[in-house]
């Protein structure tokens, strides 16, 4: 797995880094706690076409999620920048299973297509991660 790049902490003055981590910081508690808590997690927004197919997809194949909404076109982008940051995926919907970041639309409708979804939903053996709070 090739890891992505990101500015060196030790690059990053103390005082901005201190704004970094506060910035909407409940939201990704809350996020976190939700991957914490369940095995399916779709992260998305309102009026967004792939978050609507993903849940769809999703809902069709049988599978429960639990999906957290954040604003719209219009609203809340600041939230979901933030959620950008913290997972370092560009897009929504953000798909997670087990814990794990899945992927984004394309990704997610692949997973269903081929059984990968299910077999990860299947798995015993990988919890969700903990919530490090």
């Amino acid at each position: 797995m090739t890891t992505r790049t990101i500015l060196d902490p030790s690059r990053i003055h103390p005082a901005a880094a201190e704004k970094m981590n506060n910035r909407h910081a409940e939201t990704i508690r809350e996020v976190e706690k939700a991957i914490a808590d369940n095995v399916v997690v779709v992260v998305g927004m309102a009026q967004n076409p792939h978050v609507m197919k993903v849940r769809k997809a999703l809902e069709a194949a049988g599978i429960q999620f639990t999906y957290l909404e954040y604003g719209s076109y219009f609203s809340e982008w600041g939230r979901r920048l933030a959620i950008k940051l913290w997972s370092g995926w560009p897009t929504f919907p953000q798909v997670f299973v087990r814990g794990v970041l899945l992927g984004g639309a394309d990704l997610t409708n692949a997973a269903l297509a081929d059984g990968t979804l299910r077999a990860r939903i299947a798995e015993p053996s990988s919890p969700p991660n903990p919530v490090t709070a």
